[in-house]
């Protein structure tokens, strides 16, 4: 039986046809905590392996800081003129999230203990040695919480712009970065001042293959 109770949810529809990566914000806007933690909530509920939400948002909108972020962000005035930069962070050891996701499941009835143990034991195994894996999910499930941020906070009225164009060992020296999350990518938020930029999308049969090449 679908969960769906919105067979067409236009809305949406129209939040991601108007969510474009804006450049140019109006300065001294302030983005009230309450909506900034709506906006957060909602990137929260984004998928992610395992249920381990691989994600860590460090929010900067001190002027100072905003101001020490610049040079990182090779002088790019929308970290200083936005409402707030979000630093969206990859958890390489959410493997340790495991314990905790799974015994909520247990105390909710959802699975047995039994069950929690061998998928906390997988989890882990698959963690282990010096592979890319922890980072490749990181990395994954960090832009899939990303991407819901920026839809949520342009349904609140906000815009955003991901920025992947930062010092990223610089940023994590100057912004005290424990060694257990990787930078993924840098996210302002807040009013345009200046509509974005217009871009064109490949039509949908210049991106797609069915079944296989």
């Amino acid at each position: 039986m679908s969960t769906t109770t919105h067979p067409q949810d236009l809305g949406l529809f129209q939040t991601i046809q108007e969510r474009h990566s804006v450049r140019k914000y109006e300065t001294g806007v302030k983005i009230p905590d309450e909506e900034l933690n709506e906006i957060l909530e909602a990137a929260a509920q984004a998928p992610s392996s395992w249920n381990l939400q691989h994600w860590k948002f460090l929010i900067i909108d001190d002027k100072e800081k905003k101001e020490q972020l610049l040079p990182i962000a090779y002088n790019q005035q929308q970290v200083v003129e936005s409402s707030a930069v979000i630093a969206v962070l990859g958890d390489l050891k959410a493997n340790e999230n495991a314990e905790e996701v799974y015994q909520g499941a247990v105390d909710n009835g959802f699975m047995s203990e039994d069950v929690k143990n061998t998928l906390v034991g997988q989890i882990n195994g698959a963690y282990k040695g010096d592979t890319p894996f922890p980072r490749d999910e990181a990395v994954l499930n960090a832009s899939l919480a990303s991407m819901q941020l920026m839809l949520a906070a342009k349904a609140k009225g906000y815009d955003t712009c991901p920025m992947g164009g930062f010092q990223r060992e610089r940023f994590v020296e100057e912004f005290n970065v424990p060694e257990r999350y990787v930078p993924v990518m840098l996210l302002t938020i807040g009013k345009a001042a200046k509509p974005a930029h217009q871009s064109d999308r490949f039509p949908l049969e210049k991106m797609t293959v069915r079944n296989s090449f």
